[in-house]
């Protein structure tokens, strides 16, 4: 019998994943999302903007973020993904102030990941953020992205 390749959902991890290991609240799905990334469950793209902003964090989060590099794709910041979120703002999806959280989705978007990760619900994971990231994704030539917390991506057990 011949089995198919089962191939792994390609997705985007913010900073904001990296820190909820180390997070009462956000500790245990943090933790069931990175070992399902271990286990090849979902293929990890990171950023060299979750590189900059891990710079700041704690020893221990830098820790799981380069150690988690090493089974990670690193996308740029390259001027598709800075002219999309200039898109964002330009629609008022987010402030100026928010420009960060802006150019995570526009690099999710522009490495053509299935989905993005975050536990920021103030400014990505939001229900009346994410129909208009994907309009203006429409109207900018890219897919729609899905947008969800790791608490919607782990498995879980019966």
């Amino acid at each position: 019998m011949v089995r198919a390749l089962k191939k792994s959902i390609k997705l985007y991890a913010d900073t904001s994943v990296f820190g909820g290991v180390f997070d009462k609240e956000f500790e245990t799905p943090s933790k069931k999302f990175f070992e399902a990334v271990r286990k090849s469950k979902f293929s990890l793209v990171t950023s060299d903007l979750v590189r900059q902003e891990i710079q700041a964090a704690p020893v221990k989060v830098r820790n799981l973020f380069f150690e988690i590099l090493t089974i990670s794709e690193v996308t740029e910041v390259t001027n598709k993904a800075l002219k999309l979120q200039q898109a964002y703002l330009n629609a008022e999806i987010l402030s100026d102030k928010y420009s960060t959280d802006a150019l995570h989705v526009a690099l999710a978007t522009v490495s053509r990941v299935s989905f993005i990760v975050s536990w920021n619900f103030k400014h990505i994971v939001n229900f009346q953020k994410i129909p208009m990231y994907n309009a203006v994704n429409k109207l900018s030539g890219y897919n729609e992205i899905a947008i969800y917390s790791p608490l919607e991506v782990i498995e879980y057990e019966d």
